[in-house]
């Protein structure tokens, strides 16, 4: 069955497949940065009518609690921030964008973080697009 993206059973079901993905719990261990959130900008033309925000509390190679809400305000708490459009989104979660890269070039902007630490960690960003890929999606433009 595949999950709308965004959703909370989307957000549900990509805590799972970090959890059950043993390269991010391996390269993710030293990640004690605290939570990440990622925004998907409004696009009322897919049904959008607010930015989604999906809260990840990623903590030691463990995602430890997701939750999806509306506006990017709900998120603001996390140490870690960063916004897209949905087609953006859309790549990341069918790997066609390395999302480190996608940083550095301001396809995916970071609003709250710092990107140096950030960008310590490749390997697990990689292995965190690679769970994205194993969750079954359906996407509103398609």
């Amino acid at each position: 069955m595949a999950h709308e993206f965004p959703s909370q059973e989307w957000t549900d079901a990509f805590k799972d497949a970090v959890n059950a993905n043993e390269d991010y719990r391996t390269h993710g261990k030293p990640w004690t940065f605290g939570a990440v959130a990622m925004v998907c900008e409004k696009d009322p033309s897919l049904g959008l009518d607010d930015d989604m925000a999906m809260y990840f509390d990623v903590h030691e190679g463990e995602c430890r609690g997701a939750t999806l809400s509306k506006g990017r305000a709900s998120v603001e708490h996390a140490p870690f921030v960063i916004v897209a459009p949905y087609a953006r989104w859309k790549e990341v979660i069918n790997g066609e964008v390395d999302p480190i890269k996608a940083m550095m070039e301001g396809k995916l902007k970071m609003t709250k973080g710092h990107l140096p630490t950030m960008l310590r960690f490749v390997e697990s960003s990689r292995a965190l697009v690679v769970s994205a890929t194993k969750v079954p999606t359906s996407f509103k433009d398609e």
